[in-house]
């Protein structure tokens, strides 16, 4: 359902109605079970007096200013779309999404580092919030919330599966089916420290593909996950007998590419605030761009 929505300030200002405004539980329920406001949120605002209404408005101070918890990056992140409640940045392969040592934070060479430097240039103080990841190797679109109410509610779409990632892929080998659902669960690999593995005892993993087109030795696939288990496209690609070219964690050959040929093309979500729906394309690196021209 959407809804209106408007920065004043720090307030967030929305129309839930007025017979909800009058009635304190009602209103309570709206912003717990339509909003998606969590409970201690919800609790901080009352004690710190941070929801008001004016006439048939209700107002909630969600854009105090924060301090950002990472250091700029030397250049920007490149943004795919923004506004006061979440932003899209692009991650180029390579690059991580968020810093895991001591060294990737002094660097300041990770997205979350370039979001800063976003954040730094265009006068937004806010905390850097990613609601998914992409694998370091993996290029495409990664979003980030900018308050601690989208982040909540952006936070239980993912958890809903209500945040759709379309990945296009080049795997190894002329696939056969031209779609098709790979329902294998997936779990680390005892054996290889950083890999996963399809095992009975593995988590839940669902990924739909459709193949784009295809040759004796390479297929371009469109994969959509159902589910985002860690090297998901990875994984189960690798075990149906079709690694992805570059991969060599998973069996994937380097003479076409030298890392997993993976994009995240396509994402999709409804705003946390207004519920409109929103579709992101990120543009194909040159690398990919180049290997599908072999297709």
């Amino acid at each position: 359902m959407q809804q209106y929505w408007a920065k004043r300030g720090e307030w967030l200002e929305m129309t839930p109605g007025r017979s909800l405004i009058r009635q304190e539980q009602q209103l309570e329920d709206w912003l717990r079970h339509t909003l998606g406001v969590p409970q201690h949120l919800l609790s901080a605002w009352r004690q710190a007096e941070g929801l008001k209404v004016a006439g048939d408005r209700l107002r909630m101070r969600v854009f105090a200013d924060e301090q950002c918890d990472y250091e700029p990056a030397d250049e920007p992140a490149e943004i795919l779309y923004e506004d006061d409640a979440c932003l899209v940045a692009y991650k180029p392969a390579g690059m991580a999404v968020h810093p895991t040592t001591p060294e990737q934070h002094a660097a300041r060479q990770t997205l979350a580092h370039a979001v800063a430097c976003h954040y730094a240039w265009t006068g937004v103080e806010a905390r850097i919030r990613h609601i998914h990841r992409l694998d370091t190797d993996t290029s495409g679109p990664v979003l980030y919330a900018k308050t601690a109410l989208s982040h909540a509610i952006l936070d239980e779409s993912m958890r809903h599966k209500a945040i759709d990632r379309q990945y296009v892929a080049v795997v190894q080998g002329m696939m056969i089916s031209l779609q098709g659902t790979i329902d294998a669960p997936i779990g680390k690999d005892r054996h290889h420290r950083g890999r996963r593995r399809v095992t009975d005892n593995g988590d839940h993993a669902v990924t739909h593909y459709d193949v784009v087109r295809r040759t004796d030795s390479l297929s371009l696939v469109r994969c959509k996950l159902e589910t985002g288990r860690t090297h998901q496209i990875r994984v189960h690609m690798s075990h149906i007998g079709h690694s992805l070219a570059g991969d060599v964690l998973y069996g994937g050959a380097v003479q076409h590419i030298r890392r997993q040929a993976l994009h995240g093309e396509l994402l999709s979500f409804n705003h946390p605030f207004g519920g409109d729906f929103i579709q992101v394309q990120a543009p194909m690196p040159s690398d990919m761009a180049q290997l599908c021209q072999k297709i």
